[in-house]
């Protein structure tokens, strides 16, 4: 598990029967509603969760960002809670146990899009987690240092409080809270100290009625899921209807398998006669109407009407929306549809329109109870040019068209449908290349009906125009993303584009050179176009070599000093210039001075040995007249400056070593002596 066990065996001796269990793989499976990321708890960030106690199990193993193979983690005697985020913000959490000696661990993972069943083994989505050894309250705080706190080896476990992670609005999560302790005892989950909301703003509220052939038998559908656990399963909930009619029964929907539903069936004393009619609500026999998972009432002055009709067939009068590119088309019905009524070829569809396409099956999305509020009929090949097309209910090869709940049949009739062409968001681009900015014009065919342009261009914002004009007053890769759309169909396409005139001139010289040396000079433009060069020596001389030859100057017995300026044109005329200082020195024979006065007048203020151009291995000490080593270099161009760590060194005498190899005789030089300090 994640604790050594010569750790485990000292400090949790009654752990030690689950550890092995867990080796051996033989500690029962989690069955009980929540103890598996499918079955999770619906949470609300308002309220406090307990957990009286926590049923033994295990069901895998998890893998934990960061903590490393030598330890093992498993959600042993898990809750699973699920929540979303409906503002962006940090997570606070508190996990406090019934029992202070309880171990507790937990994890967290973004499962937005994804099985929540995946997360065992899914780093990417995990955000934050603490298995740390240590018993009593865990959760976030925000003056934690780090998002994952790993299982220890030893007594020195990390935090209880991991680092409060950030939550995304839209986003949804799941948190696994393990009893390693493996006391079967339980916890208080409360939510507080972040910035998050993951409270459901939406209030609770009934949506819609139907009714069943009779009449009898009402089917709600909430605005939202709900707690199941609220709804009065003897019909307490409702109103009584005209005629003293009342509900009986009120079964909701998937509660077996959950915690929440969105669906409840209401059974009615006997049938509604045909009419209009308004369901509400008053508090049950439970005390309330129905509650969401914040414990937030139904109003008893929410209604819902709905009608009562007389038996009739139901009609092929609804088409669902189409998307772009269609491949099949659904139609929704006012009752539900028998399945075994609907032929699974399609040939209770017919289709003609704008060009040819064939029917190639239909399908329902057919409950337990063999019915369905849809049908899905299914084409040949996607229709993915401009059209108009007519589907026809007939009589299909069952002798019949189809049947509702009811077993009328409906109608041969007709439905309209159009659909427009598929887009391409392909662009163009032409770059006129500037010196200091570069202008790019993106162009967009157009066709297909394409009336929305959306360009991205970074940093350089977005346009909405089928061609667009970019400055850019930097060079490099850029990214530009086009999105296009006939109000249809719509595609999105990014290319990079690399504007490649950046261009710099630099280039490597010594800066002092020996008389009667050769100057050597090494070129380091930056560019991707062709270029021309400019080399000036500052005596007069040129080059228009990329890499010059070694340039001689004219011999002086005193110092000088030369600008050498080199400058790069590219073929779009674009040019760049650098200059350097070189200074030729009047001799290169090593001397050090006997003194110095670094009194700050620019004169003699530094202390080191001269025209050491021709030194390697350099090394230059100066001690005081004690021995201590004040001073120490290995670049002869950085002198001493008469202080140490910025204090002022006394004016007395002090002595030098210098050693080096000489690069003109190839021989190793060892000489010392002595200087004095003026003040």
């Amino acid at each position: 598990m994640k604790k050594h066990l010569s750790f485990i065996v000292s400090k949790y001796l009654a752990v030690v029967i689950l550890l092995i269990a867990s080796a051996g793989n033989t500690q029962a499976q989690c069955t009980t509603l929540g103890q598996t990321p499918a079955t999770a708890f619906p949470v609300c960030g308002t309220s406090v969760f307990s957990q009286a106690n926590v049923p033994s199990c295990q069901n895998r193993q998890i893998i934990v960002p960061g903590c490393g193979s030598e330890n093992t983690y498993y959600d042993v005697n898990p809750f699973w809670y699920r929540f979303t985020c409906f503002t962006s913000g940090t997570l606070g959490f508190l996990i406090d146990p019934i029992s202070a000696n309880d171990d507790y661990d937990w994890q967290i993972w973004d499962i937005t899009g994804i099985d929540p069943s995946t997360v065992y083994n899914n780093t990417s989505a995990a955000i934050a987690a603490n298995w740390s050894g240590l018993k009593g309250q865990t959760g976030t705080n925000a003056g934690a240092a780090k998002l994952f706190e790993c299982g220890s080896f030893n007594n020195n476990n990390p935090p209880k409080f991991s680092k409060l992670p950030n939550l995304v609005a839209g986003h949804t999560y799941i948190l696994m809270i393990s009893n390693f302790s493996n006391s079967q005892q339980g916890y208080k989950l409360s939510f507080g100290g972040g910035t998050a909301v993951i409270t459901d703003p939406k209030a609770p509220l009934m949506q819609e009625v139907r009714t069943n052939c009779g009449g009898d038998e009402l089917r709600l559908k909430l605005n939202k899921k709900m707690k199941c656990a609220s709804i009065a399963a003897n019909g307490s909930d409702v109103l009584t209807f005209p005629g003293n009619i009342t509900a009986t029964n009120m079964r909701p929907i998937g509660c077996n398998s959950s915690f929440e539903t969105d669906s409840v069936v209401i059974t009615l004393s006997q049938p509604l006669p045909p009419g209009s009619y308004s369901l509400q609500l008053k508090n049950g026999t439970d005390g309330n109407t129905i509650l969401d998972l914040c414990d937030r009432a139904i109003p008893t002055t929410d209604a819902v009407n709905f009608t009562v009709l007389p038996l009739q067939p139901t009609p092929f009068d609804s088409i669902v929306p189409l998307a772009c590119s269609p491949n099949s088309v659904r139609f929704v019905f006012k009752k539900l549809i028998r399945c075994n009524s609907i032929e699974p070829s399609g040939s209770d569809f017919a289709i003609n329109g704008t060009y040819p396409v064939a029917i190639t099956g239909a399908r329902g999305n057919c409950n337990t109870n063999g019915l369905t509020s849809d049908i899905i009929v299914t084409f040949s090949q996607p229709l993915q040019q401009v059209g108009t097309f007519t589907i026809n209910l007939k009589q299909g090869l069952d002798g019949n068209t189809i049947l509702d709940e009811c077993n009328q049949q409906t109608p041969p009739s007709q439905l309209v449908f159009t659909v427009k062409d598929t887009v391409n968001a392909d662009f163009t681009f032409n770059i006129s290349y500037g010196c200091n900015a570069d202008t790019v014009n993106y162009i967009h065919p157009g066709g297909n009906g394409i009336n929305s342009w959306l360009w991205n261009f970074g940093s350089n914002g977005t346009g909405t125009d089928q061609s667009e004009e970019v400055i850019y007053n930097s060079f490099g890769s850029k990214s530009t993303t086009l999105i296009v759309s006939n109000g249809f169909c719509s595609d999105t396409t990014t290319q990079m584009i690399r504007l490649n005139n950046f261009l710099k001139a630099d280039f490597i010289v010594n800066p002092f050179l020996c008389p009667d040396s050769l100057l050597f000079v090494q070129p380091t433009p930056t560019t991707e176009r062709p270029l021309t060069f400019l080399w000036e020596f500052g005596d007069g001389a040129t080059s228009t070599d990329s890499i010059p030859a070694p340039h001689l100057y004219s011999s002086s017995t005193s110092e000088t000093k030369y600008t050498v300026a080199y400058t790069v044109t590219n073929d779009l005329g674009c040019a760049d210039r650098i200059e350097k200082t070189v200074t030729q020195l009047s001799t290169c024979r090593i001397d050090v001075p006997s003194a110095f006065t670094p009194n700050g007048d620019g004169l003699n203020d530094f202390f080191g040995p001269l025209n050491a151009l021709v030194a390697e291995n350099f090394l230059f000490r100066v001690y005081n007249r004690w021995g201590g080593l004040v001073y120490e270099s290995k670049d002869w161009t950085k002198p001493w400056d008469g202080t140490i760590k910025g204090a002022q060194q006394p004016a007395a005498n002090y002595v030098w070593t210098l050693s080096y190899r000489d690069l003109v005789t190839g021989r190793d030089v060892n000489r010392k002596g002595s200087f004095i300090l003026i003040r």
